[in-house]
């Protein structure tokens, strides 16, 4: 009998901490997938779409002329053949910008469009005043049949979310930080967020457990080698952002 209970307790022990390592965190495509295309073009995304991503991440501006474009950086200069603040430029001035690969910045309408509910959308908010321009084109698409859960709104600029949360009650969102990220858990209570984003480099087994026990998902930013997916991993991460999504397969 004793021979039995410590063979039982023995595979119990084993399968816990199998179901621990083994757990699948999402496949979430940084940017598209920007280890193969320009970062954030339709054509990362496309890209992002045929590696068979969870979730698809992008970056959106407010620009002059009032649309909402996908780019990362505020100002222009590293990654295209002008110089300047994204901000400034009007839609018409964007056109013919040029980015590095010979892409094109797109409208975050033209992002929508490309995933079309394929996947979830998360819409970071990089710039400043994005919220509500976000929310008002989102229920544009809530009227094609697209659903709040087809979205996942996020920011390193809390203000914006908060903003946004004000606006809509309801639609996912996420709380980036790169900072200690159990710093970010009473804005995320605050928003009622479903999810804390830290940089991986900041997480530990014991915050891990701790941000899991306050009810939020963890989705890490941006781990692209083969060892730091695997330490990520076993940490019980429910998300993994990576610029090579089929890293994560």
């Amino acid at each position: 009998m004793k021979t039995k209970l410590i063979l039982f307790f023995t595979l119990v022990f084993v399968f816990q901490n199998c179901g621990k390592v083994n757990k699948k965190p999402l496949n979430i495509g940084h940017r598209g997938a920007m280890g193969h295309e320009t970062e954030n073009t339709i054509a990362s995304v496309k890209k992002a779409l045929e590696l068979n991503v969870d979730m698809i991440e992008v970056d959106v501006f407010l620009i002059k002329s009032g649309e909402l474009v996908v780019f990362h950086d505020e100002i222009l200069d590293s990654l295209t053949d002008t110089k300047g603040k994204i901000e400034d430029f009007t839609w018409e001035e964007l056109q013919k910008v040029v980015v590095k690969g010979n892409h094109q910045i797109p409208t975050l309408d033209e992002v929508i469009e490309t995933v079309d509910k394929l996947v979830v959308l998360n819409i970071e908010l990089k710039g400043k005043n994005t919220a509500q321009p976000t929310l008002e084109l989102l229920e544009k698409y809530y009227q094609k049949g697209w659903t709040k859960e087809d979205f996942l709104i996020s920011s390193f600029l809390w203000d914006e979310l908060e903003s946004f949360r004000k606006l809509d009650n309801e639609i996912p969102i996420a709380v980036l930080t790169e900072e200690n990220p159990l710093d970010a858990i009473a804005t995320g209570k605050k928003l009622k967020a479903v999810a804390i984003n830290p940089w991986w480099k900041t997480l530990t087994e014991e915050n891990v457990e701790a941000l899991h026990s306050e009810g939020f998902q963890i989705y890490t930013y941006t781990v692209n080698e083969p060892k730091d997916i695997k330490s990520v991993t076993e940490l019980g991460v429910d998300g993994i952002f990576c610029n090579f999504p089929e890293r994560l397969h």
